[in-house]
């Protein structure tokens, strides 16, 4: 090892949290629950520079339009602030043209699920190794509190005010059909848990998709309340656990089964666990090259079951950039090194 090396080594080493925050001023409301998030961030970011051995100089963050998209003013890291939805796009041209670098999105459930809703589904089925987080917190909250995809339908809001008429977008649904390599679940407020996924999105090769369930206090308060708080939160979330039955419940007493219906589909059901055979319970398995258990478990419906939390997909695959660098080595080696200019020039040209 050279001695910049070991520099630069014992360097990175050296990070800490304050080595990634910004000289900028937060300008979130108090009490938003991006705070939290973005103090994750910088707490994992530390240790995920030491594990990779990577200089905070090469991790980037790439947002779009909204307030989850100031989050690159207030990382002391390179960034992009983008336009409306775009932030996929620019993050895939990044990460192709410098697989060097770690790329990071940060967008909310309308920046991210409509006017962006296309690009993000590409570069998840691209599996471009870009780690897409997105901010759910079911309004659209720089504009003033419009409905969002994300809103439950009904949701009065100033663009809805006899309610909206529209079913909302699940967004681990479209990164399940997506087929995005990881895919997992988090809660601005369960500090821990969000750490984990997001040291877990980091170490991923691959397209990566967490969704965040971020409360907007002024806005759309509680608006995961009924599932959060302290007094319902063992009844009412499920923490998913690879390999391991999939159970709720202060005693972990409760847990999901699936059950024949007159139609002969199958379909989920909460039992108590001490009234059937342990072999009735789900197991949970995020490494199945399948969706079909991703996809029952992201459809469950809050009203009727438990919402689940943690990482729901976590497979390995070939990357896109990976793939392209293959195909131009393959190219390169059948054909010769190209002359951009002679490739313009030749074919059908005319002169105007």
């Amino acid at each position: 090892m050279s001695v910049e090396a070991k520099i630069s080594l014992k360097h990175i080493e050296s990070y800490q949290r304050k080595d990634f925050v910004s000289d900028q001023d937060i300008r979130w409301c108090p009490g938003c629950g991006d705070y939290s998030i973005l103090a994750q961030m910088q707490r994992v970011m530390p240790e995920i520079c030491e594990e990779l051995n990577m200089p905070k100089e090469n991790i980037v963050f790439v947002s779009g339009i909204g307030c989850s998209s100031r989050f690159p003013y207030y990382m002391n890291n390179y960034g992009f602030h983008s336009i409306h939805g775009r932030a996929p796009t620019i993050a895939t041209g990044l990460r192709v043209a410098r697989p060097d670098l770690q790329v990071w999105v940060i967008t909310g459930d309308g920046d991210g699920l409509s006017i962006g809703g296309n690009h993000l589904m590409h570069c998840l089925r691209r599996n471009i190794d870009v780690k897409i987080l997105l901010f759910n917190n079911r309004i659209y909250g720089l504009t003033k509190g419009q409905y969002s995809p994300t809103s439950e339908m009904g949701k009065k809001t100033k663009s809805s005010p006899f309610g909206t008429v529209e079913k909302p977008i699940n967004p681990l649904s479209i990164a399940i059909a997506s087929k995005a390599s990881f895919i997992a679940r988090a809660v601005d407020t369960d500090a821990g848990n969000l750490r984990n996924i997001l040291l877990q999105a980091a170490r991923h090769q691959g397209s990566v998709f967490v969704e965040i369930l971020q409360n907007c206090n002024v806005f759309n308060n509680k608006a995961y309340s009924s599932f959060t708080d302290k007094s319902v939160k063992s009844d009412r979330q499920i923490l998913l656990k690879h390999n391991e039955p999939i159970l709720f419940g202060k005693d972990m007493e409760k847990g999901i089964s699936l059950r024949r219906a007159t139609s002969g589909i199958l379909e989920p059901e909460i039992v108590n666990v001490k009234d059937v055979d342990a072999s009735e319970i789900l197991v949970h398995d995020e490494s199945s090259p399948g969706t079909a258990l991703a996809f029952l478990l992201a459809q469950l419906d809050e009203s009727e079951f438990p919402v689940p939390m943690g990482v729901f997909r976590k497979i390995s695959k070939p990357v896109y950039g990976e793939l392209l660098d293959d195909q131009i080595e393959e190219a390169t080696t059948k054909l010769g090194k190209g002359d951009f200019f002679k490739h313009l020039r030749s074919g059908d040209i005319w002169t105007v």
